[in-house]
């Protein structure tokens, strides 16, 4: 009886080493006499114009009941591509949602330096304490430079925490929109163009009183950058309709941006739906309306737009046109009578960008309601730089906000968001058609409902073009949040086979974290691209990614 026991001993200690080895070995967990550190390192852009970017969260989990005390946190920062990039670092608490607590800050800023040590001590007597490793950046950076943060020890009363597992280099971008900037509570739903001098044009959802669709105060406003997205002139209105009608303007909002780039004329357009006053649950038009009424809808809900064109009936496609690299914008054009089909209850832009066909013709992604009030998606054209606009027939229904790339063969291929995958994860995927007749038929890709899966939300499509060894190229690039349910995980694939295939490997995860999701991507120049997209960062976020990366070839440079 004595041996079984003892052997049971052996075995026992045993077990115990090697469940120490396996947790000593599992990156992001190392123990001291009595606590263990886990440290989460998430992928998420490291923002310039914000004033506190989360870089890598630890938390610290003791083993007994005994309070010990924190007496120095070490960080290294030998990973960071330029430590002048960085103006500050500071350690910040938690929510109790998991997420950076700006209001707590627990070891002051210090400035950069290849090793910081924060000597504020902290008393712990509660069993897991948690922190976040935050930094500062500089206005302007590189954004080809990468930011890395190593939590390398933790000096405690019980014994020091050592960390040998480094952190993976966090992607440099630029908060080009956040929560109140500009006196604008929210901005949403991003466009992306590159005018044919090279300018980035950045558009946006201007929401100055509520983060809620139309009807509200909504203007379409602009950035522009000149330094491929390093930094962001101030904003612009483009749409904005006022108090058209005699009505406020959150009874004129204007929503929904779609940018596109006339290659061969320099011309630039962006599409707006205007939402003029409001309709009641029977499609009618409500009278009276005033600052001090309360009454919403949505031109997607219910009846809030309506069959015929007229103002009073149906929210209104507006086109906008500058003729000056997106400086200044005429008077819109409202194009609904020559577009809309009067039996359907909707026609609008689908937001982000449209393109310019190889033969010069000019194409917008749209999409509306058709004489059910059910949604489609669709293509609208100009085969003449904007003079006369004509709509396709819908593609499918059931679908609504759309994305148009032309294939090698010359087809319109539309990539769609389906409203059939929300919630759903047997069967999830966009729905992908294409047309070889300017959309008076539709071909169903073999893509289609198979390849990308969604959370039901806006992603973007984007034909790139490019030179290898003289070679001229070109991939398909598509973004959005990677998930069936959720808006989050945001990933950029691509495609070398006109979209038959999206390998894995070659998929980049630039965004981990919950957000809106919406995206716009843009070719920069022939060795980078740009997406500019609703971040978990802030509230609209550009970053730059290199061809180097994407094809896995090295250096983009």
């Amino acid at each position: 009886m004595e041996n079984i026991n003892k052997n049971t001993v052996k075995v026992k200690k045993k077990i115990l080493v090697i469940i120490s080895i396996v947790l000593l070995l599992t990156p992001g967990i190392s123990f001291s006499k009595g606590i263990k550190l886990e440290l989460e390192r998430p992928v998420i852009p490291v923002l310039v114009k914000k004033q506190i970017n989360p870089t890598i969260k630890g938390t610290l989990i003791r083993k007994d009941n005994h309070p010990y005390i924190i007496r120095q946190i070490d960080v290294d920062l030998r990973g960071c591509t330029d430590l002048s990039d960085i103006v500050s670092v500071a350690v910040y608490g938690v929510r109790k949602d998991g997420w950076i607590d700006t209001s707590h800050l627990v070891c002051q800023p210090v400035r950069a330096s290849r090793k910081i040590s924060f000597t504020d001590e902290i008393s712990v007597e509660q069993d897991s304490l948690s922190f976040w490793i935050a930094v500062t950046l500089k206005d302007t950076v590189s954004l080809d430079h990468r930011i890395q943060i190593n939590c390398s020890r933790i000096k405690t009363s019980k014994g020091d925490i050592k960390n040998t597992d480094e952190a993976k280099p966090l992607r440099v971008g630029v908060a080009v929109r956040q929560k109140g900037q500009d006196g604008i509570t929210s901005s949403r739903i991003p466009g992306l163009a590159t005018s044919n001098k090279g300018t980035l044009l950045a558009v946006f959802d201007a929401r100055y009183d509520s983060s809620r669709d139309l009807q509200g105060n909504i203007d379409i406003a602009l950035h522009r950058s000149i330094d491929k997205g390093m930094t962001w002139q101030p904003i612009c209105k483009v749409l904005d309709m006022g108090e058209w009608g005699g009505l406020p303007q959150k009874y004129n909002g204007v929503s929904d941006a779609c940018i596109l780039v006339d290659k061969n004329t320099d011309d630039i357009y962006v599409a707006g739906l205007w939402m003029h006053g409001a309709l009641d649950d029977h499609g009618k038009w409500i009278e009276g309306l005033n600052e001090n009424s309360t009454y919403w809808i949505h031109q997607w809900m219910k009846k809030g737009s309506q069959r015929g064109l007229g103002l009073k009936e149906t929210c209104q496609f507006l086109l906008t046109k500058s003729t000056d690299d997106g400086l200044t914008w005429g008077f819109p054009d409202n194009i609904t009578e020559k577009t809309k089909r009067p039996e359907w209850w909707l026609f609008a832009p689908a937001p982000g960008q449209g393109i310019t066909l190889v033969d010069g013709t000019l194409v917008f992604p749209t999409q509306g309601r058709d004489i059910e009030g059910v949604p489609f998606s669709n293509i609208t054209y100009s085969k003449d730089h904007g003079k006369i606009w004509t709509t396709s027939n819908p593609a499918y229904d059931n679908v609504t906000e759309c994305n148009a790339v032309q294939l090698s063969d010359g087809s319109i291929m539309l990539n769609m968001r389906d409203n059939r995958n929300r919630g759903s994860k047997e069967i999830n995927g966009r729905r992908i058609g294409t047309t070889a007749d300017w959309g008076e038929t539709w071909t169903e890709h073999p893509t289609s409902r198979k390849a990308l899966i969604e959370p039901t939300c806006m992603g973007s499509l984007h034909r790139h073009d490019y030179t290898e060894k003289g070679e001229k190229k070109s991939i398909l690039l598509f973004a959005n949040p990677n998930d069936y349910r959720t808006r989050d995980k945001l990933t950029l694939k691509v495609s070398f086979d006109d979209g038959m295939t999206w390998p894995e490997e070659y998929w980049i995860l630039f965004d981990q974290y919950r957000s809106a999701g919406y995206s716009c991507i843009t070719s920069i120049d022939e060795i980078s691209i740009g997406i500019l997209y609703e971040s978990s960062q802030a509230d609209i976020a550009f970053i730059k990614i290199g061809l180097g990366e994407i094809l896995k070839t090295g250096n983009p440079e």
